[in-house]
């Protein structure tokens, strides 16, 4: 192999043209590490004064001198680098404090630059703005997961073009210039997927990579003359920079769409890490917050990761913990593919290959629903259906969950609240659906579920359409179906039963349940808002007795409410017929939970509640 050829294997760099006149161009890009051994041999052809220097993730070679049968070598090499937009850095010893490890994704020897670059102007495209984790890799042992992406859909249908770059940040990303040669090319019809936040953690300013954002999503800024670029910088929020590619895409009248982070190989008791920091979180939350889609890619894959056992992940990751293989890669892929198709209406549907036709959709994505913000806070997971939490939550119809006002009752420096209720499910179908497993899977020692179930139990037990009604009561009879809908066979049981199980999951999770009634529908009798004390109300409240669990009787605390107020204040706090409230009414009936909770002897969440609140 010529010095030619290690140098294209090892950056993808020197042009086709010159690897054709060499005799095995054909073997270049299948020897990255016989070509990185090759480059330590150049480096000690050459005279006095030559240094391999890390750029970010580029071997720069500096301008010394070389013997003369390597010139050409080096002048190609150095041409591309800096084509590229590379540049140089000092060496590894730069006395700049270095952040944890764990908060850093490590360095990359093979890290080409993009290639941004439309096959077919007249098809749509989807873009990929991202880091290493999506980047073009090494190959086989590293490599990012935009490379096989492109598999799953149809190139005569839509370009895919992967315009990630390994080392970057979402502020780096930009003001490297890496946006506006990806951007130059979005049209309108485009989707464009971002997914940053790998590297923000890192340090704001330093001579060798000054790429961190500030924390955190607000409007504050830091002015730095950067050490490692030489010129004076505002650097923003992690927030600020993904608001500013979601607007930049929006201009272009494309779709942008927001994909929470890969996973890393890090585990603690069987559980793999959900995120690096708060940056899962905080990306939802901005893309919530500017009303654009996201898929939560990092619960997709680690549901998938905890699931093949930590062995078998750890073979996905033979270089370091955050950058996988192509395997890897491949898997993070199809979870990508999985949670676009889920978006309704879906975006991709159109495009797909017969691989991705394969993939099956997430059922969760199309609801948005939010993450805990800080892993290091205890989390307030609210479960239940559509009064707790209607559609996407953004109060569609005028109707709201009474789960979406809740969390502005309780110190969020304290505690996260969570709302992952569904609308439409029942006790039966919010267990049978997968909807429990996932918040399982978030749960960690400490954390606590108020559930609230009810409105959709007295549904058939077996149709074709929904299949979610549960056994009246709270006893252990079952009933052996073979399920209408899903075609397998099924144990139905009580709604007791379905209560109990909820109650006896949380505590084997170290967490701590906390039961609600459901809340009464608007149905007047004799001036009286009707209770449900004789069905699901009462029932809820032998199920939570039985297994000495926290009970909140929201069915009464509400209707007595109503009462006090009547019908002519009511009428306004609904926005249908009888169930689902408007803003003020769910407003009402989070009050009225924080008063249930106020009320119990012991109050488990006492201690998250805001001293100032009466």
């Amino acid at each position: 192999m010529t010095i030619f050829q290690a140098i294209r294997s090892a950056d993808g760099l020197v042009p086709a043209k010159t690897l054709q006149r060499t005799k095995h161009a054909d073997k270049a890009v299948r020897a990255p590490r016989a070509a990185a051994g090759l480059m330590m041999l150049f480096s000690l052809r050459v005279s006095c004064g030559l240094a391999l220097v890390d750029s970010p993730g580029t071997a720069f070679l500096t301008k010394n001198a070389l013997s003369l049968r390597f010139i050409p070598a080096a002048l190609a090499f150095t041409a591309a680098v800096v084509l590229a937009g590379c540049a140089q850095t000092p060496p590894k010893t730069a006395t700049a404090t270095a952040a944890p490890v764990s908060d850093m994704a490590p360095d990359l020897k093979t890290n080409p630059p993009p290639r941004v670059h439309v096959n077919n102007p007249a098809l749509p495209t989807i873009f990929i703005a991202g880091d290493s984790t999506a980047a073009r890799g090494a190959g086989e042992n590293q490599q990012g997961w935009a490379v096989p992406f492109a598999n799953y859909f149809n190139p005569a249908k839509v370009n895919i073009v992967n315009g990630a770059r390994g080392g970057r940040s979402s502020r780096t990303f930009i003001t490297e210039g890496l946006w506006d040669q990806l951007l130059a090319e979005v049209k309108p019809g485009d989707i464009v997927l971002i997914q940053f936040g790998h590297n923000d953690a890192g340090l704001i300013n330093d001579s060798r990579r000054a790429r961190g954002s500030l924390p955190g999503l607000g409007d504050e800024t830091q002015a730095i003359d950067n050490r490692q670029t030489g010129k004076h910088e505002v650097v923003h929020t992690y927030g600020w920079y993904m608001r500013k590619l979601i607007e930049d895409t929006r201009a272009k009248r494309a779709t942008p769409i927001v994909l929470t982070l890969t996973v890393r190989d890090i585990w603690h008791d069987g559980r793999i890490e959900r995120g690096s920091g708060r940056f899962s979180p905080w990306a939802a939350e901005t893309a919530r917050a500017e009303r654009v889609l996201f898929i939560d890619l990092t619960d997709i894959m680690a549901d998938q990761f905890e699931a093949m056992g930590e062995d078998r992940v750890k073979a996905l990751y033979p270089r370091d913990h955050t950058h996988f293989n192509a395997v890897g890669a491949d898997l993070h892929a199809a979870g990508v593919v999985a949670g676009l198709k889920g978006l309704r209406p879906g975006p991709i549907t159109k495009f797909l290959s017969a691989q991705g036709e394969a993939v099956k959709a997430d059922p969760f994505s199309w609801l948005q629903l939010p993450l805990p913000g800080n892993s290091k806070l205890p989390t307030l997971f609210l479960i239940g259906d559509s009064t707790v939490r209607n559609g996407r939550g953004t109060g569609a119809n005028h109707q709201w969950g009474w789960g979406d006002f809740l969390g502005k009752y309780f110190d969020p420096d304290k505690i996260n609240v969570v709302n992952r209720a569904i609308g439409g499910t029942s006790s039966r179908s919010y267990l049978t659906g997968g909807q429990w497993q996932r918040v399982l899977n978030m749960m960690k020692p400490g954390d606590f579920v108020m559930m609230q179930f009810g409105h959709n139990d007295a549904g058939p037990l077996n149709d074709r359409t929904r299949a979610r009604g549960t056994i009246p009561g709270v006893g252990d009879e079952n009933q052996a179906i073979t399920n209408l809908m899903t075609g397998r066979p099924e144990m139905v049981h009580t709604y007791g039963w379905y209560l109990r199980k909820y109650i006896a999951d949380a505590r084997a999770g170290g967490a701590t349940p906390i039961v609600c009634s459901q809340i009464p529908r608007k149905i007047w009798k004799d001036s009286k808002m009707v209770r449900s004390q004789d069905s699901y109300a009462g029932w809820a409240e032998e199920a939570a007795r039985a297994e000495n669990a926290s009970f909140i009787d929201l069915n009464e605390l509400i209707a007595e409410r109503y009462d006090a107020l009547g019908r002519e204040k009511v009428d306004p706090l609904f926005a249908d017929g009888h169930t689902h409230t408007t803003a003020a009414g769910a407003d009402l009936n989070a009050q009225c939970v924080v008063a249930g909770l106020k009320a119990l002897p012991n109050d488990p969440l006492a201690p998250y509640l805001p001293a100032d609140q009466p």
